[in-house]
């Protein structure tokens, strides 16, 4: 695989592999609420919620992992899909920002793995 759709690939893990060490262990504290904008109070209330979002993103992380380290090329493109699905929902019912969190950085991943190699 091109290295640049490596690359793009782990950064998308890394970016999930994030996303579940706040949700599960710093949402309520100020990491979480700072990178999430949440009021302390509503932190509190949806711990955990977010620890099993947290938990999901892991598995988008171990995904992708996967892929890559036993070279699943269609394994890959179907997990940085769901991330790019999920990216969509999240844009279109929570933030604008996750389009750009998820959503572009694993469609820049798909594109280079189709096109690079």
């Amino acid at each position: 695989m091109h290295i640049i759709a490596t690359a793009l690939s782990l950064l998308v893990c890394a970016i999930h592999v994030y996303i579940l060490v706040i949700e599960m262990f710093f949402w309520d504290k100020p990491q979480g609420i700072k990178a999430f904008g949440l009021s302390p109070d509503f932190a509190r209330a949806t711990k955990v919620l977010a620890a099993n979002q947290g938990l999901y993103n892991g598995f988008l992380a171990a995904g992708i992992a996967w892929a890559l380290t036993t070279g699943q090329r269609d394994a890959l493109l179907f997990v940085l899909g769901c991330v790019a699905v999920a990216g969509l929902y999240g844009a279109a019912s929570s933030s604008r920002k996750i389009l750009f969190v998820q959503t572009v950085p694993a469609t820049a991943a798909m594109a280079a793995i189709l096109f690079l190699g």
